[in-house]
């Protein structure tokens, strides 16, 4: 039977047998030799013979819990990020069995996370070199683009081709920027340098680098907040994940409307918003806006290329906060923000 291939399992049994054993022939003895109370010498011999069991069991028992507890710990320290942990399981047995199945499925899961790791990495490399390769063909081209502006300076139609050549050119740059800045957070390559930033810093930062679009598209950036909230994080990373947000709202407003970024603070949490009184999204939409290249069939936008709120997303939860979007058909999109105060994490 397996289970006698555990040794102290079979030693367990051997010991009660042995007690056994030496409770029926004292008995025996006592029913031959017929002594006086013959009877009250077998009840205190039974009695003498249950406890010795119960203490070899609960020797044995005791010895199980310290290996389970011992287990437990050791799976404890690896879900904690000892990679190397292993449980002992040098025996034989059911038991040792099922500890030597969870050292090969923690060997599994290393093999496969070291995997992941070495793809992540080959990924985040090939897209850098790609966007290296690509800067010296941008840069060149942006170049040819200047020039060739001042010589059709006098000719409308083809300085309105370089015009719309120069945008197409920012749009691949962005693309190339972006896919970069995915992969490195994907392969954890990005050591983020957080600090208590002013919030109303931040957003003014924001509102300074779309003023000039807002002015020419004839919208209205609000900004409305309290002055000292403070926000540990990256500064320039939070920044970006703001901007992406607000340049989806530009792209999706129409002349006269407008952007509102607020701000504010709780007891336990600080809270962005930015809402704007655009196009809306449609519902079949909502849950697939973070998702990379995603487009939906409803959308008129023709430039974006779907990196923006994806990477939005990275950047919060990387601040160990949570993103949230409501919207409405024909009322406007709102994105919220929210940041536990370190305080209370």
């Amino acid at each position: 039977m397996r289970i006698f291939a555990n040794q102290k399992i079979k030693a367990l049994f051997y010991k009660i047998l042995i007690c056994m054993l030496a409770l029926t022939l004292l008995s025996v003895a006592f029913l031959v030799l017929k002594p006086e109370n013959a009877a009250l010498y077998i009840l205190l011999s039974s009695l003498g013979m249950g406890i010795i069991i119960l203490a070899v069991c609960y020797g044995y028992f005791k010895k199980q819990n310290e290996i389970m507890e011992n287990a437990v710990e050791q799976i404890t320290e690896y879900i904690t990020g000892s990679r190397e942990t292993r449980i002992a399981c040098d025996e034989e047995g059911e038991l040792y069995r099922l500890f030597h199945e969870v050292n090969s499925l923690a060997a599994i899961l290393n093999a496969s996370a070291e995997n992941e790791r070495k793809s992540k990495l080959f990924l985040k490399n090939t897209i850098s070199d790609i966007s290296h390769q690509l800067k010296t063909p941008l840069a060149a081209l942006n170049i040819y683009n200047g020039l060739l502006k001042e010589e059709v300076a006098e000719l409308p139609e083809h300085r309105e081709l370089i015009l719309l050549s120069e945008k197409e050119l920012d749009r691949i740059e962005m693309l190339v920027q972006n896919l970069l800045k995915i992969t490195k957070l994907d392969a954890g390559s990005i050591v983020f340098e957080k600090a208590f930033e002013n919030v109303a810093d931040m957003m003014g930062e924001v509102e300074l680098h779309f003023a000039y679009r807002a002015k020419q598209e004839e919208k209205e950036l609000v900004l409305s907040g309290e002055e000292q909230i403070l926000l540990l994080c990256d500064r320039d990373w939070m920044i970006e994940a703001v901007e992406n947000i607000v340049k989806n709202a530009f792209d999706h407003t129409g002349s006269g409307d407008f952007i509102r970024i607020e701000w504010k603070q709780s007891v336990s949490m600080i809270q962005i918003v930015i809402k704007d009184n655009g196009s809306g999204i449609h519902q079949e939409d909502l849950h697939h806006i973070f998702k990379r290249f995603y487009r939906s069939r409803f959308s008129k936008d023709k430039q974006g290329v779907g990196l923006g709120l994806p990477l939005t997303k990275m950047i919060v939860e990387a601040h160990k906060g949570t993103i949230e979007v409501h919207s409405e058909l024909g009322m406007g999109t709102t994105f919220v923000l929210n940041f536990l105060i370190p305080t209370k994490l």
